[in-house]
Protein backbone atom coordinates (compact mmCIF):
# COMPACT_ATOMS: atom_id res chain seq x y z
CA UNK A 1 0.00 0.00 0.00
CA UNK A 2 2.82 2.36 0.96
CA UNK A 3 3.07 5.97 2.00
CA UNK A 4 1.38 7.69 -1.18
CA UNK A 5 -1.82 8.48 1.15
CA UNK A 6 0.82 10.44 3.66
CA UNK A 7 1.94 12.70 0.67
CA UNK A 8 -1.28 13.29 -0.61
CA UNK A 9 -2.44 14.36 2.79
CA UNK A 10 0.47 16.81 2.99
CA UNK A 11 -0.65 18.39 -0.61
CA UNK A 12 -4.04 18.60 1.25
CA UNK A 13 -2.61 20.20 4.17
CA UNK A 14 -1.03 22.87 2.33
CA UNK A 15 -3.14 23.89 0.33
CA UNK A 16 -5.51 24.19 3.17
CA UNK A 17 -3.28 26.32 4.33
CA UNK A 18 -2.57 28.56 1.88
CA UNK A 19 -6.26 28.76 1.46
CA UNK A 20 -6.76 30.46 4.72
CA UNK A 21 -3.98 32.91 3.65
CA UNK A 22 -4.96 33.99 0.47
CA UNK A 23 -9.40 32.94 0.58
CA UNK A 24 -9.49 33.00 -2.99
CA UNK A 25 -11.63 29.68 -2.76
CA UNK A 26 -9.38 27.92 -5.66
CA UNK A 27 -6.56 25.83 -3.47
CA UNK A 28 -9.50 24.70 -1.20
CA UNK A 29 -10.75 22.31 -4.13
CA UNK A 30 -7.52 21.51 -5.37
CA UNK A 31 -7.10 19.93 -1.27
CA UNK A 32 -10.25 18.14 -1.82
CA UNK A 33 -8.83 16.43 -4.98
CA UNK A 34 -5.45 15.40 -3.08
CA UNK A 35 -7.34 14.47 -0.07
CA UNK A 36 -9.74 11.77 -2.97
CA UNK A 37 -6.33 11.09 -3.97
CA UNK A 38 -5.63 10.23 -0.58
CA UNK A 39 -7.99 7.79 -0.37
CA UNK A 40 -7.31 6.55 -3.76
CA UNK A 41 -3.68 5.66 -2.57
CA UNK A 42 -5.35 3.89 0.54
CA UNK A 43 -7.31 2.00 -1.85
CA UNK A 44 -4.19 0.55 -3.99
CA UNK A 45 -4.94 2.56 -6.95
CA UNK A 46 -1.31 3.04 -8.78
CA UNK A 47 0.15 6.21 -9.24
CA UNK A 48 -1.29 7.38 -12.37
CA UNK A 49 -4.63 7.27 -10.79
CA UNK A 50 -4.12 8.80 -7.84
CA UNK A 51 -3.07 11.62 -9.72
CA UNK A 52 -6.17 11.76 -12.46
CA UNK A 53 -8.30 11.35 -9.75
CA UNK A 54 -7.24 14.68 -7.91
CA UNK A 55 -7.13 16.64 -11.45
CA UNK A 56 -11.04 15.34 -11.94
CA UNK A 57 -12.41 16.05 -8.49
CA UNK A 58 -10.31 19.01 -7.96
CA UNK A 59 -12.16 19.97 -11.58
CA UNK A 60 -15.42 19.19 -10.59
CA UNK A 61 -14.82 20.58 -6.99
CA UNK A 62 -14.20 24.23 -9.22
CA UNK A 63 -16.96 24.11 -11.69
CA UNK A 64 -19.88 23.03 -9.31
CA UNK A 65 -18.76 24.04 -5.65
CA UNK A 66 -16.79 27.04 -6.32
CA UNK A 67 -19.83 29.31 -7.68
CA UNK A 68 -22.21 28.37 -5.03
CA UNK A 69 -20.00 29.08 -2.62
CA UNK A 70 -18.83 32.60 -3.99
CA UNK A 71 -22.56 33.48 -4.57
CA UNK A 72 -23.57 32.83 -0.77
CA UNK A 73 -20.46 34.54 0.49
CA UNK A 74 -20.90 37.43 -1.35
CA UNK A 75 -24.31 37.34 0.09
CA UNK A 76 -23.64 37.53 3.16
CA UNK A 77 -20.49 39.46 3.11
CA UNK A 78 -21.16 43.01 2.12
CA UNK A 79 -18.29 44.52 -0.78
CA UNK A 80 -15.92 47.04 1.35
CA UNK A 81 -14.83 49.45 -1.04
CA UNK A 82 -10.50 49.80 -0.95
CA UNK A 83 -7.94 51.85 -1.78
CA UNK A 84 -9.62 55.08 -4.33
CA UNK A 85 -12.98 53.20 -4.72
CA UNK A 86 -13.54 54.21 -0.94
CA UNK A 87 -13.38 57.57 -1.48
CA UNK A 88 -16.58 57.81 -3.64
CA UNK A 89 -19.63 58.94 -2.04
CA UNK A 90 -17.23 60.58 0.65
CA UNK A 91 -17.80 64.15 1.39
CA UNK A 92 -15.35 67.01 1.25
CA UNK A 93 -14.60 70.34 2.09
CA UNK A 94 -13.28 72.63 -1.27
CA UNK A 95 -10.34 74.26 0.09
CA UNK A 96 -9.83 76.27 -2.95
CA UNK A 97 -12.40 76.81 -5.64
CA UNK A 98 -13.59 74.24 -7.97
CA UNK A 99 -14.56 74.32 -11.36
CA UNK A 100 -14.58 72.21 -14.78
CA UNK A 101 -10.91 73.46 -14.82
CA UNK A 102 -10.20 72.51 -11.47
CA UNK A 103 -9.87 74.03 -7.54
CA UNK A 104 -8.75 71.44 -4.45
CA UNK A 105 -10.96 70.11 -1.93
CA UNK A 106 -10.10 68.25 1.48
CA UNK A 107 -10.61 64.65 1.51
CA UNK A 108 -10.00 62.46 4.55
CA UNK A 109 -7.45 64.66 5.87
CA UNK A 110 -5.73 65.02 2.61
CA UNK A 111 -5.98 67.57 -0.34
CA UNK A 112 -7.19 66.63 -3.56
CA UNK A 113 -6.97 68.07 -6.61
CA UNK A 114 -10.58 68.57 -7.74
CA UNK A 115 -13.13 69.13 -10.92
CA UNK A 116 -16.71 69.92 -11.42
CA UNK A 117 -19.36 68.79 -13.81
CA UNK A 118 -19.48 71.56 -16.63
CA UNK A 119 -20.80 74.54 -15.80
CA UNK A 120 -20.57 74.15 -11.97
CA UNK A 121 -18.56 75.92 -9.46
CA UNK A 122 -18.13 75.70 -5.83
CA UNK A 123 -16.94 78.68 -3.67
CA UNK A 124 -14.17 77.96 -1.09
CA UNK A 125 -15.60 76.31 2.62
CA UNK A 126 -18.64 74.28 0.86
CA UNK A 127 -19.11 71.04 1.59
CA UNK A 128 -19.23 68.29 -1.35
CA UNK A 129 -19.74 64.62 -2.57
CA UNK A 130 -16.96 62.63 -4.67
CA UNK A 131 -18.74 61.10 -7.02
CA UNK A 132 -15.78 59.72 -8.99
CA UNK A 133 -12.09 59.56 -8.74
CA UNK A 134 -10.60 60.75 -12.38
CA UNK A 135 -6.19 59.63 -11.66
CA UNK A 136 -5.51 61.90 -8.70
CA UNK A 137 -8.55 63.80 -9.17
CA UNK A 138 -11.84 63.84 -7.42
CA UNK A 139 -14.80 64.76 -9.40
CA UNK A 140 -17.14 66.17 -6.91
CA UNK A 141 -20.74 67.36 -6.77
CA UNK A 142 -21.96 70.32 -4.94
CA UNK A 143 -24.05 68.83 -1.69
CA UNK A 144 -27.38 70.21 -1.72
CA UNK A 145 -28.24 72.60 1.40
CA UNK A 146 -30.19 71.14 4.13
Amino acid sequence: MGMAWLWWLGIALVFGIAEMLLLTLVLIMFAGGALAAALAALLGVPLWGQVLTMAVVSALLLAALRPWLLRNWRRRTPLVETNVAGYVGRTAVVVVPVDAAGGRVKLTGQVWTARTEAGVVVPAGASVRVVQIDGATAVVVPLEAG
